[in-house]
């Protein structure tokens, strides 16, 4: 409905023809909200039929119409005034519930006629149904949150970055792993958080079309930088986000493997400990019986070799090399005795003492103190007295085998440190022995502890120390290890469990 003598008597027929067919209802206002005009699409859509509305106030119009009393403006806030103002387009968002419960969102939107002299002249009114505009948005809105919660509620570290390197987005658990807040990783080039050139290479894998998908990377281990400059191994996927077929960002999925790599080298050394007392209980019973074999003839060599050698003179021609007969005959005497040691079955005869009073005491027994013309001893034991729970004579054998191996490791001269101390909340207690030698070779590291290994000349040595060392600290539930090795000397580590005993027991007399 129109009111053509409100316009000027040269407009053309065809431009209210073109007003009346607009697509969405549309009104003409004057300043004073006077309607103009309303096109046929706002008559049917607000069931006004052939009711006359020009000439009145857009006001009384959508007041005395139920159906569209959510259009009519409340106090001062109307946006006509506004374009009045502003002479600019303004709109407003009607939220509207119909009688059947259903939520309705309509806009309405308001633009400027200038007149010659810059003043609005007209207003031209708007009204547009929203609702499924409004409907997608609180959709998406919906799948936003949901993704979000995901990526936040994610173990993983979640990271993307656009193709400056800028990041773009960063999950609670890449805050964690990287130490940055996604704020201050506003600040950080996604190159700054690998080591140099790391970042390029991974680019390049994702360019790859030899390396999985093109755009695509499929695990692979690398190391991360955090914000404290600590490098990180950690697992990652990665994808190149892709927009009309150009890269616009990246995206990486992190997993922490520093707990997965502690796990899996305490397991590969319970696996090393049970190969290596498994070899070792396999060795002892074969050293059992070898050593009770070659025992009897060895006594028999022994017993009428000795006889022979009293019953010939000295100067006799055979005496030479019937001593050289009962010479060998000793060390293969001392060989199997340290055999039948290797190969014991008896259970340690455990006591609790302390592991001050074990190293003082392994030093005295030492029968031949001549070892330590040229050697200083250096004993920095705990001031605390540490009381341990095993076998004191199994260990004492096990400090002289490693004492004296520090000083043939040092040729007679040198430092030889003794050192006790405790973990109070682990309840472990350690006994060091370090040597100023020369170190043990790296190609002879994994094999020290073998049964029979040994790198003295032959005569000098049988190879059983260190693998009794092992055994008898396995049976009195502790632990031996190379603690360091290097061209400034060696240090072994014993390892024991601390006996937790009351205060009172303290005063008394142990070890």
């Amino acid at each position: 409905m129109i009111d053509s003598t409100e316009f000027d008597t040269n407009e053309t027929e065809w431009r209210l023809r073109v007003f009346d067919a607009l697509s969405f209802p549309t009104l003409i206002l004057k300043p004073d909200r006077t309607i103009l005009a309303a096109n046929k699409k706002f008559l049917e859509r607000n069931n006004l039929g052939d009711r006359k509305i020009v000439g009145r106030t857009c006001k009384s119009i959508f007041s005395e119409d139920q159906s569209i009393k959510h259009l009519a403006c409340i106090g001062a806030n109307c946006p006509l005034q506004r374009v009045l103002q502003s002479k600019q387009n303004q709109s407003v968002v009607h939220k509207n519930i119909t009688a059947d419960g259903d939520i309705n969102w309509e806009e309405r939107v308001f633009s400027p006629i200038l007149g010659e002299n810059g003043e609005v002249k007209y207003v031209i009114e708007s009204l547009r149904d929203i609702t499924k505009i409004k409907h997608l948005e609180k959709k998406y809105s919906d799948i936003r949150q949901f993704i979000d919660k995901v990526l936040q509620s994610s173990v993983s570290a979640i990271m993307a970055a656009d193709r400056k390197g800028e990041i773009i987005l960063m999950n609670k658990a890449a805050e964690d792993l990287f130490g940055y807040s996604a704020h201050d990783a506003n600040f950080v080039n996604i190159e700054d958080f690998y080591p140099p050139g790391v970042a390029r290479e991974i680019m390049k894998k994702l360019r790859d079309k030899n390396i999985g998908e093109t755009g695509k990377l499929p695990s692979t281990q690398v190391s991360i930088i955090n914000k404290n400059g600590e490098q990180i191994p950690v697992e990652m996927t990665a994808a190149i986000i892709y927009e009309d077929g150009l890269e616009a960002a990246t995206a990486g999925i992190f997993n922490d493997l520093r707990e997965r790599q502690a796990v899996q080298k305490k397991l590969e050394e319970t696996e090393n400990q049970l190969f290596q007392s498994e070899k070792l209980a396999s060795l002892g019973r074969l050293a059992a019986g070898v050593a009770h074999e070659i025992n009897n003839p060895l006594t028999s060599i022994l017993l009428y070799g000795n006889l022979m050698r009293e019953k010939i003179e000295e100067n006799h021609p055979l005496a030479v090399n019937l001593d050289y007969i009962l010479e060998d005959a000793e060390r293969c005497k001392d060989i199997v005795k340290n055999l039948l040691a290797y190969s014991r079955q008896t259970r340690p005869a455990k006591d609790v003492f302390y592991l001050n009073n074990l190293v003082s005491e392994s030093l005295r027994l030492i029968r031949d103190q001549k070892l330590f013309m040229n050697v200083k001893i250096i004993k920095d034991l705990d001031d605390c007295q540490i009381l341990v729970n095993a076998d004191k004579n199994q260990l004492c054998q096990v400090l002289i085998n490693l004492i004296i191996n520090a000083i043939d490791a040092m040729e007679g001269s040198g430092t030889l440190t003794l050192r006790t101390y405790r973990d109070r909340e682990a309840h472990k207690a350690y006994i060091e022995v370090s040597d100023t030698g020369s170190g043990i070779p790296q190609e002879n590291l994994s094999k020290v502890f073998d049964p029979f290994f040994t790198t003295k000349e032959v005569g000098k040595g049988t190879g059983l120390g260190l693998s009794m060392a092992y055994g008898i600290l396995e049976e009195n539930h502790g632990k031996i290890s190379i603690k360091y090795t290097g061209p400034e000397g060696t240090t072994i580590l014993l390892e024991l469990p601390e006996e937790l005993i009351s205060d009172e027991f303290q005063f008394m007399s142990i070890g």
